[in-house]
């Protein structure tokens, strides 16, 4: 049963791989043709999808750093409601490294792959999401560390980026943008993310409420941060998911006293002499879910 599941599991990793490799491939032709990379570009449609966009899609390109050797791609929708009084949220997709592409298509994003179309491994299909962040909110998503998606350096020296320094990158890439979209800064300005981006979004936050404060121009008028399943400490993490997991009923109340008695508490770096094999396999199960 364990090596099914492990099949199948490897099976939906290689096809959501495939996919996003797919997507990043058609619409990297897309943004060619377009010559977009020395600006930005409203985008009307799309490969996999039918028909005009029945929303407002720009992409475009905004340096950062000495000289701005380090060039941050964005995707920016537009609100499909009241783009002038809802809210403008950025959003970092985890990982590290995980394109932007990700969470547009697969997360919060207007669009989603439609698999019952997309079998035979050729191009994509999308549909609409009904459940879309942009149905009520204006959407920034960036492909940030550099060096993720379409970012890039234009020295080897750029990619050499820590989580601090990517963070910072960041909130220039989005002093920035609403520089070049004034029409956006009155609007509540929300910082969001999944995944590892619960190390950096916290970061960026924080900078943004300094440069506020120190009279940073333009002010930002940030409201707060959300964070989706957020990494934030590895042991901290790894320590809560026995707990997690018996208050959600995944395991009894008589693994969860083995647990507790075993280990003590200690999950990442467990005593080998008592912890119960038991963990181990829980563990490295779910040892996934922090990339």
């Amino acid at each position: 049963m364990k090596g099914e599941l492990e099949a199948v599991s490897c099976q939906l990793r290689n096809t959501h791989y495939h996919f996003n490799n797919m997507m990043l491939f058609y619409v990297f032709t897309l943004l060619l043709l377009s010559n977009i990379a020395a600006s930005r570009s409203i985008i009307n449609s799309l490969p996999g999808f039918d028909g005009s966009l029945p929303f407002v899609l720009e992409t475009g390109y905004i340096g950062v750093g000495e000289l701005e050797a380090v060039q941050l791609f964005y995707y920016f929708i537009e609100s499909e409601r009241s783009p002038e009084d809802d809210p403008l949220v950025l959003w970092l997709t985890g990982g590290p490294g995980c394109s932007a592409l990700s969470g547009l298509v697969y997360e919060i994003g207007p669009l989603a792959v439609d698999y019952a179309k997309s079998s035979g491994g050729g191009q994509p299909v999308f549909a609409l999401n009904p459940y879309s962040w942009t149905k009520i909110a204006n959407v920034i998503f960036v492909d940030a560390p550099v060096g993720t998606g379409f970012s890039y350096s234009t020295t080897l020296e750029g990619y050499d980026v820590s989580d601090t320094l990517s963070a910072a990158q960041t909130c220039e890439f989005l002093r920035k943008w609403l520089v070049d979209h004034p029409e956006f800064l009155k609007n509540p300005l929300y910082v969001a993310g999944d995944s590892y981006s619960g190390i950096v979004a916290p970061i960026i936050v924080q900078k943004i409420s300094e440069g506020n404060e120190v009279g940073h121009q333009p002010k930002m008028n940030l409201k707060g941060y959300v964070l989706g399943n957020p990494y934030t400490d590895d042991e901290i993490d790894t320590n809560s998911i026995v707990p997690f997991a018996h208050l959600k009923a995944l395991i009894s109340d008589e693994l969860y006293e083995s647990f507790m008695k075993n280990c003590k508490g200690e999950y990442l770096n467990p005593d080998q002499s008592n912890a119960s094999l038991h963990w181990k396999n829980i563990y490295w199960t779910n040892s996934g879910t922090f990339m």
